[in-house]
């Protein structure tokens, strides 16, 4: 239930924010003066900047808490109080907009983007990673023991639609020539549908194995399913709801784990330095 509230939470609050600042940007044209008005445009400029970012520009991780974002959100929430009391501007609507943005920005900071409760159980360091069996982007099926006899990376990625973790990939996939050094094997692996993994092959011309978790078996199997986990909505473009937490698994040549990162955080997540680390601390 709460995986389902957070998908909802995360389609309308960019879309609240966009309709706040238009809102605010067509006041101020009219009415240059109150001072309010410059604050809730300040925060919702913040936000609707933050999430068309993500998009237009993807990095693979954040700060955790997002720092100067949250300043300038939490400065244009103090501006809108105070040059509402100022103005004597007490409108309802007004009102409500200032604290629907900054109460929407500590939720998505604090609640949203946070992982609680990780299950660790299946993926401990020192251990075999339980074998489990994944489709190609031809359909075809394969276990995890192929993998067996090198270095490996299993990263599990949500999907296409996340830009996090399509700035993720893309970073990994500019150190291939470090990993291949390295004899390391890197396996993607996102429950979302064949055409979309065979789009991400596609654009990324590596030798890494592209990889789909039909139905989230295997994401269920290590724990590190995430029901209910795409934005609402994103299903009207092929995608099904369910996901899987982003998850870095390193395992060596005989399937041992030697390296596991099961963030708390879908926006923090580990750089390739630490994957080329790993391995060489492995050898």
């Amino acid at each position: 239930m709460t995986n389902y509230i957070k998908s909802l939470f995360i389609s309308v609050f960019p879309v609240l924010c966009l309709f706040i600042l238009i809102n605010e940007i067509l006041f101020i044209v009219s009415n240059p003066l109150p001072l309010g008005n410059y604050g809730r445009l300040l925060s919702a400029s913040v936000v609707v900047v933050f999430f068309a970012g993500l998009f237009l520009k993807p990095v693979p991780r954040t700060q955790r808490n997002l720092n100067v974002h949250s300043v300038l959100i939490a400065t244009g929430f103090l501006l809108s109080i105070a040059g509402d009391i100022l103005g004597g501007n007490y409108l309802v609507k007004e009102i409500l907009f200032s604290f629907l943005l900054i109460t929407g920005w500590i939720l998505y900071i604090k609640w949203f983007s946070v992982f609680k409760n990780r299950d660790k159980a299946n993926i401990i360091p020192g251990r075999l990673l339980p074998e489990f069996q994944l489709e190609d982007i031809n359909k075809v099926t394969i276990t995890t023991s192929a993998f067996k006899g090198k270095s490996a990376i299993y990263l599990f990625y949500r999907g296409n639609w996340c830009p996090l973790c399509m700035a993720q990939i893309k970073e990994v996939s500019e150190q291939y020539k470090e990993l291949e050094k390295r004899e390391a094997q890197v396996i993607l692996i996102s429950p979302q549908p064949h055409k979309f993994t065979r789009s991400l092959a596609k654009k990324h011309a590596v030798n890494f194995h592209f990889m789909v978790d039909t139905e989230n078996k295997a994401a269920k199997q290590l724990g590190i399913s995430s029901k209910n986990g795409i934005p609402a909505g994103f299903q009207a473009l092929g995608y099904n709801s369910d996901t899987v937490m982003p998850t870095v698994i390193i395992t060596d040549k005989n399937g041992k784990i030697i390296f596991a990162d099961l963030t708390d955080n879908y926006r923090v997540r580990p750089e390739p330095a630490t994957f080329l680390k790993i391995l060489d601390d492995a050898q």
